[in-house]
């Protein structure tokens, strides 16, 4: 059995982890803290447990700045329909049998322009789901009225 001077017994290397699998935070602590307590280098670190060694050099980054290691938010920005949240609880609470195109139509006549899937999920999110089979005989009662 060959030695490796930062790895340890070749034998006992880790398997490779598939690219692309979010790692656990135990892993990344270990990790972090063979570069830091140990002084082992990044590089040296993400090749005994089998990780990319950018990936290890970011979470020692964060563990300096941030005292953790933990995973950050994923995904974009905040939705431009958030900070409009009281005024939809506002339309909501005054007309509470709005449907999503509804509400929608409503905030367009407030000047605050929003796909239909954007309400949606934005009610969705915040538990005001909207009754889809009360929207759609509601629908239908217009157009009969308006025959």
């Amino acid at each position: 059995m060959t030695e490796d001077s930062t790895d340890g017994p070749a034998g006992a290397l880790r398997p490779p982890r598939r690219q692309g699998r979010p790692v656990g935070e135990e892993l990344r602590r270990l990790a972090v803290a063979a570069v830091v307590e140990d002084g082992m280098s990044a590089a040296a670190a993400a090749r005994r447990f089998g990780m990319a060694g950018e990936s290890v050099r970011r979470w020692v980054k964060r563990f300096r700045e941030q005292g953790h290691v933990r995973r950050g938010r994923m995904g974009g920005s905040i939705s431009r329909i958030e900070p409009e949240r009281e005024r939809i609880l506002r339309i909501l609470e005054a007309r509470p049998g709005l449907s999503i195109y509804g509400l929608r139509d409503a905030l367009a006549a407030e000047g605050l322009e929003f796909h239909a899937t954007t309400v949606r999920n934005f009610l969705k999110r915040h538990g005001l789901e909207r009754d889809r089979l009360l929207a759609r005989q509601q629908r239908r009662r217009r157009r009969r009225a308006g025959r």
